[in-house]
């Protein structure tokens, strides 16, 4: 396992956890539940080539003074040679000799060697990886191997014991037991998490748990060990799991077509603070607020607006604006969904066709753009569109000028285009100077502004209490 972000030195690894379910304030059938689901588990042996360039040396000395002597690299550096690389994780035998595991315990193998519990060793083969959630599904030809029984990840309760089985630092099978901490979290790791809801625990997990069955207290699966967060690259009390019930609905899509396909709307979103409730005529921060609406796709079709805010979508909550790509991404492409929003202060109902989750959202193409002043200590001008520069912006005014410990420091920056103002849901847009005076003259000190700008090309919309 390896550690793969860091964060003010603290350390994402690609790690794996487990999850159990139980009402009694300690577990007493760990022992019965390990001897029961113990022959499903597996060890992963992943095999890959490597390449490595190494210096002819010159008896030490250093590449800096080579290239001062004018040593051409051709001569100073050998080609690039292949060397095997060999990593260790875990996984479980789901059904039918498909195996699951983490998609980085097998990524860019030559070989994958599972060893089980029994002493047995078969060569897998990769049937389909998906990168976004980490995950990977094998298969063995054998006879007569032992199967997971399979859980309802949403049926886990924050509380609730589970187990995880595993092979830290290639400890063939060993045991940890905790509870679940939270659920729902939004990791976001080399491109992974955004889809994933996992599930957080206390369970001890390490390099070589990855891939690695997290069971509750009947035995069944109910998540896959991935990552914990870490000073020190071992367990420090955080550990992150795949619930199984996205794993499942993964596995099945790369067994029937290879492919993994998630829904997708086509937008910017960000939290809403209790500023931008305000602003927004909100009774409480809560949702995900629309930023920005990519043209021609499922949201601009179903007519969301940035300054929108969804809280439900397909009959689920939205409390976080992270909670959207997690409920979206489970729901097929072109599926009929309805979505509750929040918009000028009252709660409104659209209805979505979801569009296919690109494989980049690089080409993320914004709709079309809808989007000096006392209150908010800024100096706006008029977009000159003779300058070649600013031919193409959208209409608005361009801040000039910020003062310093004024209400919009560190909310607007210099450069910033604002195309709209609201206040309690009501919208004024601004499409010159004049215009947005009078979407400010009347402002009382105190209020709590939501400003629709666009920054760097993207929609931002922040908010600013008023002096």
């Amino acid at each position: 396992m390896h550690k793969i972000l860091s964060f003010n030195l603290l350390f994402i690894g690609i790690l794996s956890i487990s999850s159990f379910n139980s009402n009694a304030a300690l577990p007493e059938n760990i022992s019965d539940l390990v001897e029961n689901a113990a022959p499903a588990v597996v060890n992963i042996t992943s095999k890959k080539e490597v390449s490595q360039r190494s210096s002819f040396g010159y008896g030490g000395i250093p590449d800096e003074m080579l290239e001062r002597f004018g040593i051409p690299r051709e001569f100073r550096e050998m080609p690039q040679k292949k060397r095997e690389s060999v990593s260790y994780g875990s996984g479980f035998i789901l059904k039918d000799n498909f195996i699951m595991t983490n998609f980085h315990v097998v990524e860019d193998a030559t070989e994958v060697i599972i060893s089980l519990a029994d002493r047995r060793e078969f060569k897998a083969d990769v049937i389909g990886v998906d990168p976004l959630s980490d995950l990977a599904v094998l298969r063995v030809n054998a006879n007569d191997l032992p199967e997971v029984n399979v859980g309802n990840s949403d049926q886990l309760k924050v509380g609730d014991w589970v187990v995880a089985i595993g092979s830290p630092f290639s400890f063939d099978f060993s045991v940890t037991a905790g509870i679940v901490s939270a659920k729902g979290r939004s990791i976001q790791n080399n491109n992974i998490g955004n889809y994933v809801p996992f599930l957080q625990t206390d369970v001890a997990i390490n390099p070589g748990n990855s891939g690695g069955p997290l069971f509750n207290l009947e035995g069944e699966v109910v998540g896959i060990n991935s990552q914990i967060y870490s000073r020190s690259g071992g367990y420090q009390g955080l550990a992150f799991a795949i619930p199984i019930n996205v794993a499942i609905d993964v596995a099945e899509q790369i067994i029937s077509s290879g492919e993994v396909l998630r829904g997708y709307l086509g937008v910017r979103m960000s939290e809403v603070d209790s500023d931008l409730a305000d602003a927004l005529g909100m009774r409480k921060p809560y949702g995900a607020l629309i930023n920005d609406v990519e043209e021609g796709e499922s949201a601009d079709n179903a007519g969301l607006l940035p300054g929108d805010v969804i809280i439900e979508f397909d009959n689920k909550e939205i409390k976080f604006s992270s909670d959207l790509p997690h409920v979206v991404g489970q729901i097929k492409p072109e599926t009929k969904a309805s979505a509750k929003v929040i918009r000028d202060g009252d709660e409104i109902t659209l209805d979505f066709t979801l569009g296919q989750l690109p494989l980049s959202n690089d080409n993320f193409i914004p709709a079309k753009a809808q989007l000096s002043s006392d209150p908010f200590g800024i100096k706006v001008s008029e977009i000159d569109r003779d300058n070649p520069t600013m031919a193409n912006m959208s209409d608005g005014v361009i801040v000039t000028r910020v003062n310093l410990n004024s209400p919009a420091s560190g909310k607007i920056n210099r450069g910033d285009i604002i195309t709209m103002i609201q206040l309690k849901g009501k919208k004024q847009e601004v499409f010159d100077v004049d215009s947005f005076n009078n979407a400010v003259e009347n402002l009382e000190p105190g209020s709590k502004i939501a400003v629709h700008l666009i920054r760097n090309g993207n929609r931002v919309i922040t908010s600013v209490t008023l002096n």
